[in-house]
């Protein structure tokens, strides 16, 4: 089963009725004290952590002395752009006394739709905690439209956890995990604390949302497992009322794990093998023995360019005889691989004008064949 002991790295998402006080619109301040302790000890064992934080709205709905219930857009909007500044104050003044620095990273729909600004998501957060540093992630309900929102925030933190490649995600929520049916409701509803397949039965068994402040319901935190799941990351539904609501969750608070049969990495490798080459990268000898070695493919090993290709698209890598070695994601646009192929990275900045990535394919954006191993 999962365990949050063994998460590389963990993505938490918190919702606006856990930070927000529905009496006074007010933040939770003792409760997310208690969450950064919980950031705190995890990072100190190695794990990196992204929050996905809810709560702007709600606010900024305060400040501004709006009313409760649903808001025009204009409203929605402006509370949003006023709690959103409230928000990243409360984590970086809960974070930093334990020496955690912060980043806000605000996101709509169109930025994991959108290639290139999924693929600039991702390098952004990934050199983010390879800095050290926590990422607090919300939805940018500043401009978001119905057109181009998530919608909810587990939505959010499941494509979240999947651009970052996290092995780990936990929806902190009001209820402690899955039942056969709505326990509020039905005294006969039985708790599921783990989920090995999502079926139908499974995905019938969600309802809809409870809480005045969120959006989402168990059905969005099961589409979330769904999505999570595929892409090699457990998932777990646990009650995040309660102080330390991850420590709680390692010591054994009720919940439900939806369990990932494959890993993060193997899941992303079975989808960039099927994957249709928009273009052919050709290899010399001295690139496939370094593939083969598990190194990254340099420009200097690539002796040719095929095809009309954009940054992120997948290749074909062949030998110089045409025999295929695997698929790769290349880190540039055909035009610029052109330019630079066969030259060392520390030419790149003169060739392109800027400074780029050392590598045409990352070793973690390809699949070999069998052929491309031996």
């Amino acid at each position: 089963m999962a365990a949050l002991t063994d998460a590389k790295r963990l993505v938490v998402k918190i919702g606006s009725a856990l930070l927000v006080d529905r009496a006074t619109n007010g933040l939770r301040r003792d409760w997310l004290a208690s969450l950064a302790q919980d950031v705190a000890r995890l990072r100190a064992r190695g794990t990196d952590v992204i929050l996905v934080s809810s709560g702007s709205i709600a606010l900024g709905r305060g400040v501004l002395g709006l009313p409760a219930g649903d808001l025009p857009l204009e409203q929605s909007q402006a509370a949003a752009a006023v709690g959103q500044i409230q928000l990243a104050q409360a984590y970086q003044d809960v974070l930093a006394p334990l020496g955690i620095t912060t980043a806000q990273v605000l996101v709509t729909l169109d930025d994991s739709s959108d290639r290139r600004r999924y693929l600039n998501s991702r390098a952004t957060l990934a050199t983010l905690l390879s800095l050290g540093v926590v990422p607090i992630v919300n939805e940018n309900d500043t401009i978001a439209t119905d057109e181009i929102r998530y919608g909810d925030n587990d939505r959010l933190a499941a494509q979240v956890a999947v651009t970052v490649g996290a092995d780990h995600l936990v929806l902190l929520s009001d209820v402690d995990g899955l039942y056969t049916a709505n326990p509020n409701t039905d005294v006969t509803a039985r708790h599921i604390p783990i989920v090995a397949a999502l079926n139908s039965d499974i995905l019938a068994m969600a309802g809809d949302a409870v809480s005045g402040l969120s959006k989402g319901g168990m059905k969005t935190k099961v589409m979330a497992a769904r999505v999570a799941t595929e892409a090699g990351c457990a998932l777990a539904i646990t009650l995040g009322s309660p102080l330390n609501p991850l420590l709680q969750l390692e010591n054994g608070a009720r919940c439900t794990w939806f369990t990932a049969q494959i890993t993060p990495q193997a899941a992303r490798k079975r989808w960039i093998a099927a994957m249709k080459p928009r273009g052919t990268l050709v290899l010399d000898a001295g690139a496939i023995a370094a593939l083969n070695g598990g190194k990254s493919l340099l420009p200097a090993g690539v002796t040719a360019a095929r095809g009309d290709f954009e940054r992120g698209d997948p290749v074909d890598l062949d030998g110089p005889t045409g025999v295929h070695l695997g698929i790769g994601l290349s880190a540039y646009a055909a035009g610029e691989a052109r330019i630079i192929a066969g030259h060392q990275s520390g030419e790149i900045a003169d060739l392109l004008g800027y400074k780029g990535r050392p590598a045409l394919v990352h070793r973690d954006d390809m699949v070999l064949s069998d052929r491309g191993t031996t």
